[in-house]
This record gives structure tokens, C-alpha cells and sequence, in this order.
């Protein structure tokens, strides 16, 4: 499928008026048609103020010199008829100058060609960027996934693709960080409800007793009877303790043995110790008493520890050792009673200074995490940054292979745009040197007179004998409209008013109005021209019109025409008259390419274009919004499948052309079609006999085209609806062919 070309003008957008949003892309011949009031006039106002136009890549508005034809241009230039703007055109006298400015207008437009190309090539390579990037961005966001979902707040205003892909080009270094370490750092920087708190207290057991005497046998060296007897028993410990247990028994009994206790027991009993057993004795109660404290002490202190403690501390570890310091402090002091009760035994306690060296290093791992806590509370914002830092130059870590590939990518591609841009550039100055170059040329051989006498030539070829346009004395390229005895025109009607100035813009496309922009290509909008004209002026618009759209189809086609000049790079015409519609449009439907019909339409007060183009088959074709009820049968014919009505179109098309075009009688051609070629309609049958299928069908299309007679049907009946829509087809292409108008057929079904 062949795509319309473009050409100075690729898009409008109008937002003006009654249009909202409309959007026309046009192609090189543009149409336009609606009723009055629809909204054409605001097209060509738009169009000649620049208003919602893009422009071909590279072109501007300066770059064309844009006619339009309206009523604003009649007013402008027709206003008062002894002052009416010169148009400058070329003279044919010198032809070596004209040879010089036909070469520099090639040579600037293969300038102008490379510049396109160029500018073209650099358009390509700048969506390659945008491309890249696009790929680029897309790339971090994946990439990066895990990294931002745990860092959140280190990316405000980037937590879309494009600032985040622009935030890690920007990162300086691309560093690895210890993940785990940032999420601590993090948490805490970025946590509303941290706060410090107290480290643990370390303890070093030096308040522990000394316990060198639980290892020492305590027992009596006294050596009285009483003594040495209870020492032969091996019963020292018990006695002593028995005695602490029930001394003082008012009935003077033994507890073991009830006997009365002789007077001297007492002293018996205390003879049996001597002073330095007691004193190990009291030393080991002191010791207890000491062990406890000491080791009660050192317990609060780790127990007070936890009181409050920093919520992301693991203290399972040090719990299980304070445990176990609780346990082993228990368990010693039991050991301790037992050597009191029983002196002379050795006693070793579990050393509880090995625990507190296990406790301590914990301890001091904690309070480094405390510490690490505290120092980013008391500098929160600081470390907000320094946490900020370290994640965007981890992500950048992550992402270097992605980096190093994009701007090596990017940086080829920006090479590129720069050359191509650097010769665009050098393509726009040659242009506009030579462009300088023919405006010097032109300037020693513009003249006015070729342009008023084609003017004068018009004015007579259509009736208006009545007055002519010459150059006014004195005043340099200006015209004036003059009546035959010299005086200056005036009270013209409205349509030879309109008619100077549409000959008038006529010679202005063609030439310019002034010397120095001769060179520049034209945009020209013709918007309504026929306006209040009679029938021949119209028919000579019309044809200057064709004219035109001759010109602007030679910029965009290779074929030669009868016209030449390619100086019309665009043309839109826009009317609301539809025969004028029909003369302009005449042969422009095949050419789908270059043309392009528009339908401008209102409803509730909302202007519509609508793009007049149907497929065919694979292929988009156009067709014009504009037809006469002949040209409607036969659009008609193309799109209609079934039987009865393809042949009710076929019966019009044939009555209308030969009977009312052509003059045929109806009975006369049913009898040249039906009987001198009655041979080419009967084909042989699969069976062997003749098969009079399309003749049957020819007298069934022609049974209508005659008065007072039934026709020839050889006493068959055809019934219509048992018909194959595609031999009817054929058959009516046979009746043409027969009446030897095949090449009116031909044209209106659109065959070459």
C-alpha cells in the first residue's frame, strides 16, 4: 500500500472557531469541500497566520513564501484599483542570465535536498537516542529492583524510570557497599521514631573474695580426753555442729541418747576447738556472706543491662550466659555451706570470672552497636546523606556495565547528530548563498510588464473589455486599473472585483512581489475564488487553478507534464461550489499519492474533516465527496455484490449513457448488441451445447432501453436473482466493447 507524500506542511491542528482538536495531514494537492459556514474559511486563516502547523523536519514558515487567497487578500490588494501591488516576473530577453539562475536554482536544490536528507538522517539518529534512553531507563528500573525496594527513602522525586535513569548517570563513583551494613544505617536515618540509648555496663569481678580457704581442711588441735576422743570417732565436724544445733536444751539431755549431760559439757565442748578453728570457722561464714553480695552485685548490673535496651540488639547469647552466671553462683554457694557444715573438707568452686570473660566481649560488641545507633541519631541528617550516597554509588556499582555501554552508545550517536547537523548547516548556507545569488540575477532582469500583459490578455479572453491594468507613472511596479479613456476604474461589480484579484494573486504565485523573494518556493491556499463570477470567469479560474496544481504536482512527481515550474510546493483549495469542485478536481482522484480529498462538515456547532479515501480490495483509494448522479451510478457499480441490485445499476448506466448521452434508440441497439453480435455472447457448454447464458443476460439488461417491445429472449425466460454477479460484470463490459465505447469503460471504472 502506497503512503500519501507530505510535503512544507505535515499536520495541522485546528483549535479555532468551531474546530476542537481537528487534525488534517495533508499531501502535496490538497481539496477541500463543505457547505458555507463549515469552517473552510478558518482553515486558510489558519493556514496564512501559522497557527497549528508543523512544518516539514528542518522548514519553518520563513522558508515559504505563503499565498492565500481569501477575501482578506481581495481586500488587501483591490482596495483602491490606482494602487494595486506589482508583481515582479522573469523576462525571457536575457538568456545567458537565465541560464545562470536556472543552474543556481538546481544547484540549490540539490542543497536544499542533501539538507533534507541530512536533516532526515538526523531525525533518525536523535530517535535512536530517544530509544536508547528509553531501553537505558528501562534497564536500571529492572536491574535495580531489590536495591530500591529496600532503600525507598533514599529516592525522592526519582522513583520514576527517567529520574532514576538520569540520578545514576550523575553518581560521581560507582562504589560496592556492604548491603547489610546499609540497611542498619538506613533503618535507623531515615526511622521518625529512633532515639539514643544507655550503653552496658562491663563488670571485671575484681569485688569476687578471695575463696583460697575452701580448699584448706579446717579441724581442731586441741588435746584434751574429750578432744582426742571425739578425733578417734573422726566426729569433730559432727559434734561441732550437733552442739550448734541443740546447745542450750533446758533439760540438760543428749539429743541422741536422752542421758543427762555431766556439769562440765560446756567446757568440754569448747575445750574440744581452739582458736584457730574458730577463726577459719568465721572466716568461711564471712566468706558467703561476702560471695553472695559480690556476686548479687555483679548480677544487677548485667540484669539492669537489658532494662530498656536498644530493640535491634540479639542478646539471646549474653541472656544464656547471665543465666549461666546465676546458675554457677548458686551452685557455689551451696559448695560454701557444705565446707561450713564440714570444715576439714576441700571445697573448689566454678570459677564465675571465666563467665564474666565470656559476658564482657559481648558486652562490648553491643555497646559498639549502641554506639553506632547514637552516632546517626545525634547526626541524623548527616548520616541521612552519607546513607543516601552510599546506596545511589552501590546502585551505580550494580548498573556499570549499563552505564559504560549507554554512554558509549549515546555519545556515537551524538557524534552523528553533531556531523549531520554541522552539514545540514553547511547544505543551509550553500542554499542561502545561492539563493543570495539568484536574487542578484533576478534583480537585473524582474520585470512587470510580462505579468501585466498576461493580465490584460486574461481580462480580454474573459469579456471584461471594459478596462485594462498598466503600470502607474511614476510609482514603480504598481498597477492601476484604468477604463478605456484613461480614467481609474471604479465601481466594479463584486465578481470582476474578485476576478482582477484572483489573476492578480494568479501572477503573484507565479512571479513574486518583490525581487529578492523570487527565489523562495510557494504554499498557496486558494480558499473560495469563484465567488459571485459568472460562468466564464469561473471556467478560466478553474482552469488557471489546474494550472497550479500542475505545478505543485511536478515537485512531488517524476512524470513530465504540459506544465513547468516546480515552484508550488503545496497547494490547498477549498469551496463550497460544486461545479467549481468539479473542474479542479477533474483527473486529480487516481492520483492517491499526491491528492487528497476533504468532506468539511458541522454538527452542533462543531466543525469535522473528514478524509475522503475507501479501500479497495488491498489498496486505499480516494474518491471525490463531490458527483454528479452519472458519476454516483458508476461508484455504485464498483461497490455493489449482489445480483439484483448490480444489474438495476447496470440498466440506469446503460439508459443514461446510450439513450441520453449518445442518442441510441433503444430497439436499434438491442438489435446491434443482441443480433449482429449475438455469436461472442453464446460460449460451448460442458455438455457440448451451446450455453446462452450471457446472451440471456444481455437481453435482460437491455430489456428496459425500448418502448413497445419485449425484446428477443428465443422463448427463454431469464430469471434476474440466478445470476453470477461477476458474468454479469463481464457481459456489461462486452455491451461497451460492442458499442465500441470500451474507453468510456475504462475511465469510469478507473483502468489505465
Amino acid at each position: 500500500m502506497k503512503p500519501k507524500l507530505t510535503s512544507a506542511i505535515e499536520k495541522i491542528t485546528l483549535n479555532a472557531a468551531t474546530f476542537e482538536g481537528a487534525v488534517v495531514n495533508p499531501t502535496l494537492i490538497n481539496f477541500f469541500y463543505g457547505k458555507n459556514g463549515t469552517g473552510k474559511t478558518t482553515i486558510a486563516r489558519e493556514i496564512a497566520a501559522n497557527a497549528g502547523l508543523t512544518w516539514q523536519q528542518g522548514k519553518t514558515a520563513t522558508d515559504y513564501s505563503v499565498l492565500v487567497y481569501n477575501q482578506a487578500f481581495i481586500t488587501a490588494n483591490i482596495q483602491n484599483y490606482g494602487n494595486l501591488p506589482g508583481v515582479f516576473t522573469i523576462s525571457e530577453q536575457n538568456i545567458e542570465i537565465q541560464n545562470q539562475v536556472n543552474e543556481k536554482s538546481r544547484l540549490k536544490a540539490e542543497q536544499d535536498g542533501q539538507f533534507k536528507e541530512h536533516n532526515a538522517e538526523k531525525g533518525r539518529k536523535e530517535t535512536e537516542c530517544g530509544t536508547l534512553l528509553s531501553a537505558f531507563q528501562d534497564s536500571c528500573w529492572e536491574r535495580t529492583k531489590t536495591v530500591r525496594e529496600k532503600f525507598p527513602e533514599t529516592q525522592i522525586k526519582r522513583k520514576n524510570k527517567a529520574p532514576f535513569a538520569e540520578a545514576v548517570l550523575g553518581v560521581a563513583s560507582a562504589v560496592e557497599h556492604d548491603l547489610s551494613a546499609l540497611e542498619v544505617l538506613y533503618e535507623t536515618a531515615f526511622d521518625p521514631n529512633a532515639r539514643t540509648y544507655k550503653e552496658f555496663q562491663t563488670v571485671d569481678g575484681s569485688e569476687i573474695p578471695d575463696c583460697a580457704i575452701l580448699g584448706k581442711s579446717v579441724i581442731s588441735s586441741s588435746d584434751t580426753p574429750f578432744a582426742n576422743f571425739i578425733k578417734a570417732l573422726n566426729a569433730t565436724d559432727w559434734v561441732r555442729h550437733g552442739h550448734e544445733q541443740f546447745a542450750g536444751a533446758p533439760d540438760r539431755k543428749c539429743p541422741y541418747c536422752q542421758q543427762s549431760l555431766p556439769e562440765t559439757f560446756e567446757s568440754d565442748i569448747v575445750a574440744c576447738f581452739d582458736a584457730q578453728y574458730q577463726k577459719d570457722i568465721d572466716a568461711l561464714k564471712q566468706l558467703k556472706t561476702a560471695y553472695r553480695e559480690s556476686a548479687l552485685s555483679i548480677h544487677s548490673v548485667l540484669k539492669a543491662n537489658m532494662d530498656d535496651a536498644f530493640p535491634k540488639l540479639v542478646l539471646a547469647e549474653y541472656e544464656a550466659k547471665l543465666a549461666m552466671f546465676e546458675s554457677t553462683v548458686k551452685l557455689n554457694l551451696q559448695q560454701i555451706e557444705e565446707k561450713i557444715n564440714v570444715p576439714a573438707s576441700a571445697v573448689t568452686l566454678d570459677d564465675i570470672l571465666v563467665i564474666l570473660d565470656e559476658i564482657n566481649p559481648l558486652i562490648t560488641k553491643v555497646n559498639q552497636q549502641i554506639r553506632d545507633n547514637n552516632d546517626v541519631v545525634n547526626a541524623k541528617q548527616q548520616k541521612q546523606a552519607e546513607c543516601r550516597t552510599k546506596v545511589w554509588e552501590n546502585i551505580a556499582f550494580l548498573l556499570q556495565c549499563e552505564v559504560s555501554s549507554y554512554k558509549t552508545s549515546k555519545k556515537n550517536l551524538e557524534d552523528a547528530i553533531t556531523d549531520l547537523g554541522r552539514k545540514a548547516d553547511v547544505c543551509r548556507r550553500a542554499s542561502q548563498t545561492l539563493r543570495d545569488e539568484i536574487n542578484v540575477l533576478n534583480r537585473q532582469i524582474v520585470n512587470t510588464k510580462a505579468a501585466i500583459d498576461s493580465i490584460n490578455a486574461m481580462l480580454r479572453d474573459s469579456g471584461f473589455q471594459g478596462f485594462s491594468i498598466r503600470e502607474k507613472a511614476g510609482v514603480p511596479n504598481v498597477y492601476e486599473v484604468v477604463r478605456p479613456n484613461g480614467d481609474i476604474a471604479e465601481n466594479l461589480s463584486e465578481g470582476e472585483r474578485n476576478f482582477i484579484a484572483f489573476l492578480y494573486f494568479f501572477h503573484l504565485v507565479r512571479g513574486s512581489d518583490s525581487a529578492d523573494s523570487a527565489a523562495k518556493d510557494k504554499v498557496v491556499v486558494i480558499d473560495d475564488p469563484v465567488s459571485s463570477m459568472d460562468s466564464s470567469v469561473l471556467f478560466i479560474v478553474a482552469a488557471l487553478v489546474r494550472e497550479m496544481i500542475e505545478v505543485c504536482y511536478n515537485s512531488g512527481s517524476y512524470v513530465d507534464t504540459k506544465v513547468s515550474g516546480t515552484y508550488i510546493k503545496q497547494i490547498f483549495v477549498l469551496t463550497h461550489n460544486a461545479y467549481f469542485h468539479k473542474e479542479v478536481t477533474y483527473n486529480q482522484v487516481n492520483r492517491y499519492q499526491w491528492v487528497s480529498f476533504y468532506f468539511v462538515g458541522k454538527l452542533d456547532n462543531r466543525s469535522t474533516i473528514k478524509l475522503c479515501t475507501y479501500e479497495n480490495k488491498t489498496e486505499l483509494e480516494n474518491y471525490n465527496p463531490v458527483q454528479n448522479s452519472y458519476a454516483a451510478l458508476w461508484s455504485e457499480y464498483r461497490e455493489v455484490q449482489s445480483p439484483i441490485p448490480v444489474l438495476n445499476v447496470i440498466r440506469r448506466i446503460l439508459e443514461y449513457y446510450f439513450l441520453q448521452i449518445c442518442g441510441y434508440d433503444g430497439t436499434n441497439m438491442r438489435k446491434t448488441i443482441l443480433e449482429d453480435h449475438k455469436e461472442q455472447f453464446i460460449q460451448p457448454g460442458d455438455d457440448g451445447q451451446p450455453d446462452y447464458t450471457q446472451y440471456h443476460m444481455a437481453a435482460s439488461m437491455l430489456s428496459y432501453l425500448s418502448t413497445g417491445t419485449t425484446g428477443i429472449v428465443d422463448g427463454l425466460n431469464f430469471v434476474d436473482d440466478c445470476m453470477d454477479v461477476e458474468q454479469c460484470r463481464t457481459t456489461f463490459e462486452m455491451i461497451f466493447a460492442m458499442m465500441n465505447q470500451g474507453q468510456h469503460y475504462r475511465m469510469m471504472m478507473g483502468i489505465k
